[in-house]
């Protein structure tokens, strides 16, 4: 079972640029200009340069935080996605990827509808 440790995590953080000391892409190289930028992986970044590279979804947009592994810069599905899981399912004994919701009841693991189908009293037809 794979687990988010803290090396792989890092935060991007909106900073505002002081005036005439611009600094360069990590993404594109060309200068920031824009007021704010981001802050990630002690690198800066235009808005529009900071993205997921699976999805290419721009990690600003997304939330605060993105994930990093094997030199891959990820939004935390595709982290998910391609480096954890979250286990098996009590009722189906399948694989339950990590961004699939889920039901918890004690200490089991369910999906969805394998909760549904087990926990739902039957109506006579």
């Amino acid at each position: 079972q794979a687990q988010v440790n803290k090396e792989d995590i890092s935060v991007p953080m909106l900073s505002v640029q002081p005036k005439g000391k611009q600094k360069g892409c990590a993404g594109c190289n060309r200068k920031i200009k824009d007021r704010y930028l981001l802050k990630a992986l002690d690198k800066y970044w235009h808005e529009d340069c900071l993205k997921c590279a699976c999805c290419d979804c721009r990690l600003g947009e997304v939330g605060s935080t993105l994930y990093t592994k094997a030199n891959l810069i990820l939004c935390r599905r595709d982290y998910l996605r391609l480096f954890g899981t979250t286990g098996n399912c009590a009722a189906c004994s399948k694989l339950i990827p990590a961004f699939e919701m889920v039901m918890r009841a004690r200490d089991n693991v369910y999906h969805l509808d394998c909760f549904l189908t087990q926990h739902t009293p039957q109506t006579p037809a």
